[in-house]
């Protein structure tokens, strides 16, 4: 956001690294791409670190997208 704001996220995924109480997202970046890229790996440094951003794409609806920035939460013992 130009005012340095971030936006408030919310994600349901809670055995992500980056869910939070109240399925708020704690990542710094968001990394959303459409379903045909799936599988693309990109490089990801999770959560604000690096993305492939240069390419662009359409979605026909919010059922068409995947997040790229999920991180399974670390077992602990």
């Amino acid at each position: 956001m130009p005012n340095g704001e971030k936006p408030i996220v919310k994600c349901s995924v809670s055995n992500c690294h980056y869910w939070g109480e109240k399925n708020v997202c704690k990542a710094d970046l968001i990394m959303i791409d459409i379903d045909q890229h799936a599988a693309a790996s990109y490089r990801e440094e999770y959560a604000g670190e690096t993305f492939d951003t240069d390419h662009q794409d359409a979605a026909r609806s919010s059922a068409s997208t995947c997040c790229h920035t999920f991180k399974p939460k670390s077992k602990s013992s």
